[in-house]
């Protein structure tokens, strides 16, 4: 059983930064890869941004330049930092971590219970 805790969310304004954090525990022994995705009212989820235990990163092109993520491998957490934020990035951001199931190259996802960001124009 893996649980993802989320934090950082809230009410910023236009061009404000806001930094969300995810912390897994629980049944870890290794996480292969570890992100942040959104989704906004009538809207799929989106993938924002991925690392991998290896450090390779992914963004979505709308945050590049903007987001960075990070993760502390000794803590299982991963970060977002968020700056110039716009209207458009409002959403529900959830946490995501894939673990690798026993030896075999099959993965499993888990959540986390999601963190509103809502900016302001």
């Amino acid at each position: 059983q893996v649980q993802l805790v989320e934090s950082g969310g809230g009410l910023v304004q236009a061009g404000g930064s806001l930094r969300l954090s995810c912390a897994a525990s629980g049944s870890i022994f290794s996480i292969a890869a570890m992100g942040w995705y959104r989704q906004a009212p009538g809207k799929q989820r989106e993938l924002v941004a991925a690392v991998t235990s290896g450090g390779s990163t992914n963004y979505a092109d709308s945050v590049k330049e903007r987001f960075t993520i990070s993760r502390d491998n000794a803590k299982n957490t991963v970060y977002l930092q968020m700056n110039s934020l716009k209207p458009e990035d409002t959403a529900v951001y959830y946490c995501n971590a894939r673990l690798p199931l026993g030896w075999s190259s099959k993965t499993i996802d888990y959540w986390g219970q999601g963190t509103q960001v809502t900016v302001s124009s």
